[in-house]
């Protein structure tokens, strides 16, 4: 009896949770945004957001910068994590707690900075510009190095007696050990660049390389009375993030539950 009260409680909330998907969904079918009773669907909204904007190149810009940010925040967090994890050298604990630090400091705060060096270098309304800053993560290297310091190092001292390196240990001994934690923090950092709307509106000037998230604004100002375009474009602009987590849900529960085991 408890545990049908239980998992009558968690589909309450599930659907309250999701109520504000759906309604978005609902909304994005209906003739102006207002969903009313008997639903009479169309899709209508969709083609006059395909008409009306370029959304095709944002949505394949999105993909793009999201993906090579992601690719490249694994890679950097993941050797960070395990020179921080694995490797012995003076000031190793001072200069990550200095590293740590900078999560406290606001993306406000380092808007201009980083468009002062992004100009110096060129590199203002172009794909580099626009990933550069985000190459290196200081949360992804937090995240994996607790990740990595769960790595037994009997494997190391193992791969060492087989005449490994820092190099192969690295790559085929903790790597493959950590692949939960690195599909999750590869969720975060898609999702923080997939949503990434502030750097984006300062660093791009032309059309031709805007982001969904910019897409998405200008999109409420052309239609601002026509919330089923509105919608339309929310809709299209989750589903991406749905399907990175979808394929890698199992490795997300699989980290989760090895931070409860010792």
């Amino acid at each position: 009896m408890t545990n049908r009260l239980i998992y009558a409680g968690l589909t309450v909330v599930g659907l309250v949770m999701l109520g504000p998907f759906i309604w978005t969904f609902l909304a994005s079918t209906t003739e102006g945004g207002v969903v009313s009773w008997p639903l009479d669907p169309s899709l209508a909204a969709y083609g006059r957001l395909l008409d009306t904007m370029p959304f095709w190149r944002i949505l394949i810009n999105s993909v793009m910068v999201a993906v090579v940010s992601t690719a490249l925040q694994v890679v950097t967090s993941a050797m960070a994590a395990y020179a921080f994890a694995r490797l012995r050298f003076q000031g190793r604990d001072a200069v990550f707690v200095v590293y740590l630090a900078t999560l406290m400091i606001p993306m406000q705060v380092l808007v201009v900075p980083l468009f002062i060096e992004m100009k110096t270098f060129d590199l203002v309304d172009t794909y580099a510009g626009l990933i550069a800053p985000t190459i290196a993560s200081a949360f992804g290297v937090f995240f994996l190095r607790q990740a990595a310091r769960q790595v037994p190092r009997e494997l190391d001292e193992a791969a060492v007696m087989d005449g490994a390196g820092h190099i192969k240990i690295f790559a085929f001994v903790v790597l493959p050990l950590m692949r939960p934690a690195l599909a999750t923090f590869a969720i975060f950092a898609f999702m923080a660049s997939w949503n990434a709307f502030l750097w984006p509106l300062v660093i791009l000037r032309s059309p031709e390389f805007m982001t969904l998230p910019l897409g998405l604004a200008n999109l409420h100002g052309q239609f601002t009375t026509e919330w089923d375009v509105v919608m339309a474009g929310s809709v299209v602009s989750v589903l991406p993030i749905l399907v990175v987590y979808v394929l890698a849900q199992r490795h997300v529960i699989a980290s989760v539950a090895r931070t409860g085991l010792k």
